[in-house]
């Protein structure tokens, strides 16, 4: 009954669809079950770091800082992984999970309904998952530098991560919402890419590196201290920081209006 009640929005006014398709899609993401398991995932650098700090505090002197495990090890999962992961699931779902629960019909009927409906899922799962990240990296970063709390130039570290963050989350999410629209297996050619491509391609020498999102959000972190081996950022070239978000948001926008204009054309074959 709510699925179909989005059919029935009226269909000359855009941005009133895209409203309630995002409040629908944002309060059922926080009311199921799938949503509430993958938040439970984005827990596992805040366990991490609440090892690593007990470890610290258990032993004393530790040979490394806070920041530094943060911002190496820590940083690392949610760069490489985490948000990966999370945004491989939920940028496919926003066409997949309509067309495999043949629930498509019911909502989109028109080429204007279709980019509404498209638009506003993707900007309600895209935000949950950014949720999901930035509580983990601010709990995760607080239990890290717990003896450095009143250094108030440490939050800009804090600002910064989840800034590059957020920039890979709707990036990735555009993307993935992209692979949705034109495969029906778009989980397994996500994984290839999130897991094969794009952990491989970044240590490349030269321009080579420069084909994997992750890069861009690379270059925008600065160079670690040597304090010890810069994991994060290995054999890393960066392309300069306002060339890189440019970028990033070019592949947002690329992704996404390259997605709603496939979505709107495309008769989806809804099987029986």
């Amino acid at each position: 009954m709510a699925i179909r009640s989005l059919s029935r929005q009226p269909s000359g006014v855009f941005w009133a669809s895209w409203r309630d398709v995002f409040k629908f899609y944002f309060f059922l993401g926080t009311h199921s079950r799938r949503p509430k398991l993958f938040f439970l995932l984005s827990l596992v650098p805040l366990a991490m770091a609440i090892i690593f700090k007990g470890s610290q505090i258990i032993y004393g002197y530790p040979r490394f800082s806070g920041l530094f495990i943060y911002s190496n090890m820590i940083m690392m999962f949610f760069l490489q992984f985490l948000i990966l992961l999370l945004t491989l699931f939920f940028g496919t779902s926003v066409c997949r999970e309509e067309v495999e629960g043949k629930t498509l019909p019911y909502i989109v009927t028109r080429p204007l309904h279709k980019i509404a409906f498209l638009l506003g899922k993707y900007t309600a799962y895209t935000l949950l998952v950014s949720i999901m990240i930035i509580f983990s990296l601010t709990l995760s970063f607080i239990i890290m530098n717990l003896d450095r709390l009143g250094d108030l130039s440490l939050y800009k570290v804090l600002l910064r991560d989840g800034g590059v963050l957020l920039l890979g989350i709707w990036c990735y999410a555009a993307l993935f919402t992209f692979l949705g629209v034109i495969f029906k297996k778009a989980i397994f050619f996500g994984l290839l890419f999130s897991f094969g491509w794009e952990n491989i391609i970044q240590y490349f020498p030269g321009k080579t590196q420069k084909l994997a999102v992750v890069h861009y959000l690379k270059s925008l972190l600065p160079p670690l201290s040597q304090e010890g081996f810069p994991f994060l950022l290995f054999r890393l070239e960066p392309t300069p920081r306002g060339e890189a978000i440019l970028i990033l948001l070019g592949l947002t926008f690329f992704f996404l209006g390259l997605s709603c204009a496939l979505f709107a054309g495309k008769e989806f074959i809804i099987e029986a």
